[in-house]
C-alpha cells in the first residue's frame, strides 16, 4: 500500500481512526468498563496477599499461579482461535472471568479469604486467560480494515493504559475506604460491559477456516512458519523478555509502596497508576502517528529508554520523582508492547493468525509468572531495589544483543 504524503506525519485527527467502525467502538467502550475493573482487582488483590502474608515472594507466588496455565493452554487457546468464532470464544471466556470475580468478592466480604484461595483463583483466572488472550488478539480484524489495524492496536493499548492509569488509583481508595471486596464485585460488574457489546456488534461472515486432521497439526503448522520467519521470531522473542525481565517489577509495588517509600494502599494505587499514565501518553502518541512507516526505529528507543528509566526508578525514594519516572517507564514500555504486537499482527497471514497470536500470547503470560517469581524471590532476600536493578540490566542487555545481531529489526517500516 502506498501510502500519502503526509499521512505519516503526526496528527490527532488519526488518532482514534479505528473507531470509524462501530463493531469496535462497541469493543472499545465495553473493554474500556471491563478493563478499570479488571486493574481494580489486580491492584487490590495485590495488596491484599502482601497484608495477609507481609511477603514480596508471595506477590511473586501470585503471579506464578496466574501464569501456569498459560504454559499448558495457551497455545491450544490459539488453535481454537482459528477453529471457532472468535466472538463466541471471548463471551466464554469473558463470562468465566466474571463468576471468578464474584467468587474471590464473596470470600473476602465473609471474612474468609486466605492466601491460598487468591492463589486457586489466580490460576482459574490463568486458564480462562489462555484461551480469551489468542482470541482477543486476531479478533481486531474482523472489527476494522487491515489499513487500520497499527491504529486500532494503539487505540486498543490506549484503553488498557487509561484503565491502568484510573483503576490502580481508583482501586487504592476503595480498598482504604470500603475494603477490597468491593473492588473485586465492581470487577465482576464491569464485565457486563464487554459481553453486551460482543454480543450487539454485527459482524461481517468469515471465511470458513480450512481444518487439517488435528489440533496438533495445526500447531505445527504455526511453528514450522515462524521458524521460518526469524524477523517474527525476535519480535515475538522480545515480548517474552520484557515479560520475564521487564514488567515483572510490577509485581513488587505493593511492597515498595510500604517498605521503600512507607506509604499504604492509596500509594501503591498511585505508583502504578502513575506507569499507566505513562503507558497512555505512550499508545495515544503511537495512535497518532498514523500509517507511518518507521516503527523498526521507534521500536527499538523503546528498547533502550525503558531499561534505562527502570534502572533510575531502583534508586529513586522520593514519591513524586518515583511518579515521574514510572511515567516515563510505562511510555517506554508500551513502545515495545504496541509495536511488537503491530509488526507480527502485520506480517503474519490471516490464516495462521489465531495461531501465531497463540504463540505470541504465550511467550508473554508464558514468562510473566516466571519474572513474577525469580523478581519476587531477589527482593526477598536482597531487597526490592536490588530486584528491580537487576531486571533493568537483563533488559538493556537484550535490547543491545538486539541491536548487534538483528539490525532487520531497525529497518521494519
Amino acid at each position: 500500500m502506498n501510502i500519502v504524503a503526509g499521512e505519516s506525519r503526526f496528527g490527532l485527527n488519526r488518532t482514534f481512526a479505528a473507531l470509524r467502525h462501530p463493531n469496535y467502538r462497541l469493543w472499545f467502550v465495553g473493554q474500556m468498563v471491563s478493563l478499570f475493573g479488571t486493574w481494580m482487582q489486580t491492584t487490590a488483590q495485590g495488596f491484599l496477599i502482601f497484608e495477609l502474608t507481609r511477603s514480596p515472594a508471595y506477590l511473586g507466588y501470585v503471579g506464578f499461579a496466574a501464569g501456569v496455565p498459560a504454559w499448558l493452554f495457551m497455545l491450544l487457546g490459539g488453535v481454537v482461535s482459528d477453529r471457532m468464532p472468535r466472538r463466541t470464544v471471548l463471551v466464554v471466556t469473558q463470562t468465566s472471568m466474571m463468576a471468578l470475580a464474584f467468587v474471590l468478592a464473596g470470600l473476602t466480604f465473609a471474612h474468609m479469604v486466605r492466601p491460598w484461595h487468591i492463589l486457586v483463583l489466580a490460576s482459574l483466572l490463568g486458564l480462562a486467560n489462555a484461551f480469551d488472550a489468542p482470541a482477543r488478539q486476531s479478533f481486531v480484524l474482523e472489527m476494522i480494515d487491515r489499513s487500520d489495524l497499527t491504529n486500532a492496536i494503539a487505540l486498543n493499548a490506549t484503553m488498557f493504559n487509561t484503565a491502568t492509569a484510573i483503576g490502580p488509583a481508583a482501586a487504592g481508595l476503595t480498598y482504604a475506604s470500603f475494603g477490597p471486596a468491593w473492588c473485586f464485585t465492581l470487577n465482576g460488574l464491569s464485565f457486563t460491559a464487554v459481553i453486551a457489546a460482543l454480543l450487539l456488534m454485527r459482524l461481517p461472515p468469515v471465511p470458513a477456516r480450512t481444518r487439517t486432521a488435528s489440533a496438533l497439526a495445526d500447531l505445527r503448522e504455526a511453528l514450522a512458519y515462524l521458524a521460518s520467519q526469524p524477523v517474527i521470531f525476535v519480535l515475538i522473542g522480545l515480548v517474552g523478555a520484557m515479560s520475564l525481565f521487564g514488567v515483572s517489577f510490577v509485581a513488587l509495588m505493593p511492597a515498595w509502596a510500604v517498605t521503600i517509600l512507607h506509604g499504604d494502599a492509596t500509594t501503591n494505587g498511585v505508583l502504578l497508576s502513575a506507569r499507566g499514565a505513562g503507558a497512555l501518553a505512550g499508545a495515544l502518541f503511537i495512535a497518532s502517528l498514523g500509517r507511518f512507516t518507521f516503527k523498526g526505529r521507534l521500536l527499538t528507543a523503546g528498547l533502550f529508554a525503558f531499561p534505562a528509566l527502570l534502572f533510575v526508578f531502583a534508586f529513586l525514594r522520593w514519591l513524586p520523582l518515583s511518579l515521574v519516572m514510572l511515567a516515563g517507564i510505562g511510555a517506554g514500555a508500551i513502545l515495545v508492547m504496541n509495536l511488537c504486537n503491530a509488526l507480527v499482527q502485520t506480517l503474519v497471514p490471516d490464516a495462521l493468525r489465531g495461531r501465531v497470536m497463540g504463540v505470541y500470547t504465550l511467550t508473554f503470560f508464558g514468562m510473566m509468572p516466571l519474572g513474577a517469581l525469580w523478581i519476587g524471590m531477589v527482593a526477598q532476600y536482597a531487597g526490592a531495589p536490588k530486584a528491580v536493578g537487576i531486571a533493568a540490566i537483563a533488559s538493556l542487555t537484550v535490547a543491545g544483543l538486539v541491536w548487534l545481531k538483528v539490525p532487520a529489526i531497525r529497518r521494519l517500516p
